[in-house]
């Protein structure tokens, strides 16, 4: 199956059909024992150049849905980043730490961030994330412009 296409005005951003997405913006990608995520087209295009990642956590931790586990820093934004679903981290992509450029150049390959165990249930579609993002991209550009005034 093809690639899904969501345009950000412009730009459009890939929802590979083979994985499921959160909405935080994550792709996941169920690998044996393992789901492996990563930030979305969308969300790398949000960020621009990644250039900081640091994890607040070891591999090996529990956590829940929702929880924090580390921050990103961006000629965009600083954030935290948040867990996609709850369960245990099993790895981070070590690479990413000493440059997380890679996010940028390859971010549904080469640039994910971790491997998790548990359960990929509440994870979105591809066609339920594109209708996702669909329903709240005219409040992002507004927030992308500065105009949000709610």
């Amino acid at each position: 199956m093809p690639d899904l296409v969501f345009m950000m005005g412009k730009f459009s951003a890939a929802i590979p059909c083979d994985r499921r997405y959160a909405r935080n913006h994550m792709w996941a990608k169920p690998e044996a024992e393992r789901i492996r995520f990563g930030f979305t087209a969308y969300a790398v295009r949000l960020l621009q150049d990644v250039y900081f990642l640091e994890w607040s956590l070891d591999a090996g931790s529990t956590v829940r849905d929702r929880q924090e586990i580390g921050s990103i820093e961006s000629s965009k934004a600083e954030s935290s980043l948040y867990a996609p679903i709850a369960g245990v981290v099993r790895a981070f992509n070590e690479a990413l730490l000493a440059d997380p450029s890679g996010i940028n150049l390859d971010n549904y390959a080469a640039g994910w961030l971790f491997d998790m165990a548990g359960d990929p249930t509440p994870l979105l579609s591809p066609d339920a994330y594109v209708a996702f993002l669909a329903a709240g991209w005219e409040a992002t550009q507004r927030t992308l412009k500065g105009q949000l005034n709610d």
